[in-house]
């Protein structure tokens, strides 16, 4: 039986502990149970939850000793320092193969062991670049559900939580058995596209002498970098210089951006047709526009507007 410990911390959030409790500790008529579930805090006793109550915890650190997965379900405030002890008890778990995985904001108490160092990790898009701030030897993929490295793993938003767990359960005993665990729960196996999709669309940034908000307002007519240069009498090597400094991408990819932005919003907010809103948008017709939203966004227009319609 593969034993999964949870280290919780007060405040915890109950639903990404409960994300845990329910893909590998709840039992379920039919569906073979692989796993052992159990509960650790720094220190024993009651625990404060997000819910307002309190959830006794009998089992302190020595519980990491016989785990085989070591899950953290949140850190909150994600800028608390890691207790020694709890450093020392993750390192401990990992060096003798203990598998250790993150739920959302759970990924800053896991960078602070040093084992994210210099690989991967994710966690819930409105943290991504805190994360990349405060530890700059880890690459944060932002647009990920989740990362897994076998023996560490990290998931991005508490949502996403369920899609690692899922993903876990698949690695370790088939997709079959996941798909199953699934179904239980009234779950896709398995999502399609990134935290992309999640994400609010960025605001079009205020800058360039009035070029973002003039080129903003035309994004259904054919806009060149060449007639953007020429809006401000500059060269497009120079509006090129300028973007770059200003906002950190290309004029080009901007633009596009832009469209894919605003065809976020009319996916969200009307009922036109795809291929109305790629001429609307500026992106020629609906082959153009499925294939530079799926790369910026990680899915298809009707699947993310099936998700994110406003009824």
């Amino acid at each position: 039986m593969h034993r999964v410990v949870a280290l919780v911390r007060p405040v915890q959030s109950t639903f990404e502990l409960g994300i845990a409790a329910e893909v590998f500790g709840t039992p379920r008529a039919g569906v073979p149970q692989h796993y052992a579930f159990d509960v650790c805090a720094e220190t024993p006793g009651p625990v404060p939850t997000s819910a307002g109550y309190a959830m006794a915890v009998p089992r302190g650190l020595d519980a990491l000793a016989t785990a085989d997965t070591v899950l953290i379900p949140g850190w909150a405030p994600v800028e608390a320092p890691l207790p020694d002890a709890v450093r020392r008890a993750l390192l401990r778990a990992h060096a003798r193969g203990a598998r250790l995985v993150t739920i959302c904001s759970g990924v800053f108490a896991l960078a602070r062991t040093g084992l994210l160092d210099g690989r991967s990790a994710t966690t819930h898009w409105a943290r991504a670049e805190q994360l990349r701030r405060e530890f700059p030897q880890v690459r944060v993929e932002p647009d990920a559900l989740y990362v897994d490295h076998g023996d560490v793993a990290t998931s991005a938003g508490a949502g996403a939580g369920i899609d690692l767990c899922l993903h876990l359960v698949r690695k370790d005993h088939g997709a079959a058995h996941a798909a199953l665990v699934a179904r239980h729960m009234v779950m896709p196996p398995h999502r399609d596209g990134g935290q992309a999709q999640y994400a609010p669309p960025s605001p079009p940034a205020d800058a360039l002498d009035g070029l973002l908000e003039w080129a903003g307002a035309r994004l259904g007519t054919p806009l060149s970098v060449a007639e953007l240069a020429a809006r401000l009498n500059v060269s497009p090597r120079t509006l090129a210089r300028r973007f770059a400094e200003q906002l950190g991408t290309s004029p080009g990819a901007w633009l596009l951006a832009r469209r894919v932005a605003e065809a976020r919003t009319l996916l969200e907010e009307t009922d036109l047709p795809v291929e109305a809103i790629a001429v609307r948008v500026g992106l020629a017709s609906p082959v153009n526009l499925r294939r530079r939203f799926r790369a910026l966004v990680g899915t298809t227009p009707g699947a993310y507007r099936r998700a994110f319609r406003r009824y």
